[in-house]
């Protein structure tokens, strides 16, 4: 995966963000496919802050990984605020982690439709102490440039929580 030097940054200035605060990050994504660990892992030392990821690419995978129920994938789709608030908060509980950030969209070039077309995306972000944001994109591009926003958004969401 290449990675844009936004992203890079993005990454390296979470380190310290987190080292300060003594927390460890975890990530819940689905259509990133690990990219926001990914990005994370690339910054040497990041063991000290990021302690793990979950891929959960399947609706199987998100409830038997982050706990998420099967009436919020029936009634709202893996695209929706409702699962992607699940998968922070499933993150958290399921790790060492203090914060998390959550991820599913649909990357395309398939599988959009009227109403969540190519380029939606959906993120939480979660902490221990209970405070929460979601939030909706709608991202232009291919499959590998709605990826990347996506990851640039995550990471992004990560360090404006913990300011």
């Amino acid at each position: 995966m290449t990675l844009d030097r936004e992203i890079v940054c993005l990454a390296e200035e979470l380190g310290p963000a987190l080292i300060g605060r003594g927390w460890l990050a975890a990530t819940a994504e689905s259509c990133t496919g690990g990219g926001v660990a990914y990005a994370i892992t690339e910054v040497a030392g990041s063991s000290a802050w990021f302690d793990r990821s979950f891929v959960t690419y399947t609706n199987e995978a998100k409830q038997q990984m982050l706990g998420v129920s099967i009436d919020s994938l029936v009634r709202h789709g893996a695209v929706s605020e409702a699962v992607v608030l699940e998968m922070a908060r499933g993150a958290l509980a399921r790790s060492d982690a203090r914060i998390s950030v959550a991820i599913s969209g649909v990357a395309g070039p398939g599988g959009g439709s009227e109403e969540k077309p190519v380029g939606t995306v959906w993120f939480a972000w979660a902490e221990q102490g209970g405070r929460q944001r979601s939030l909706l994109a709608r991202f232009e591009g291919d499959r590998h440039q709605v990826r990347q926003q996506a990851i640039r958004q995550a990471l992004s969401g990560l360090l404006a929580l913990l300011k």
